[in-house]
């Protein structure tokens, strides 16, 4: 099979196996599939395994029956992100080293909470283009000293790490490229 070509749109569909399929899943999987039929597209599936503690193979399994089951074909083979582990470890070091990343602590409640607490104030938080809410500068803006303290001291979290990585959307790229708009302090 020859390879497709370069301007081929690509659609996708990305179940995580912690359960059943629901209709939401349902109505994103067709819609993907009847849009890549329609466009001359390819419909990959990416299996998002990624929490090894709730995804299980009877729930993957299940997945491509009842994808099946919709009628829906998608390209082999199935990319399942748990196979991809060091690829993605090579892709952050490699963030890292262009300064591009930061350790992130808070959590989603603490977030949440700071941006009720700002806009309770009659201010508008930043948003992306979907209108989730940016995360907060306090751990982008800690001395490297306060960030190993508190790597060495986080509690750990259900996935095992003690901390994740977030991008410093307020760092120019390069010339030319626009830096975000200003962030609450």
């Amino acid at each position: 099979m020859s390879a497709p070509h370069p301007d081929t749109p690509i659609f996708r569909f990305a179940p995580s196996p912690n359960g059943l399929l629901h209709l939401g899943h349902a109505l994103s999987a067709l819609m993907n599939h009847d849009m890549a039929k329609d466009q001359g597209g390819r419909l990959l599936l990416r299996i998002e395994d990624i929490d090894l503690t709730r995804c299980t193979p009877a729930y993957e399994e299940a997945i491509y029956r009842d994808l099946a089951w919709l009628g829906i074909e998608w390209e082999k083979p199935v990319r399942r992100q748990s196979e991809h582990f060091d690829a993605y470890a090579a892709a952050l070091e490699k963030l890292d080293a262009m300064g591009l990343i930061y350790p992130a602590f808070l959590t989603r409640g603490e977030v949440k909470a700071k941006v009720a607490a700002h806009e309770a104030g009659g201010e508008t938080w930043p948003r992306d283009p979907d209108g989730s809410p940016l995360y907060p500068p306090d751990d982008r803006q800690r001395s490297a000293a306060e960030r190993e303290k508190l790597i060495e001291s986080a509690p750990a979290m259900p996935s095992g790490s003690t901390w994740q990585r977030r991008c410093n959307e307020y760092r120019p790229r390069s010339s030319g490229q626009r830096r975000a708009t200003a962030h609450p302090k």
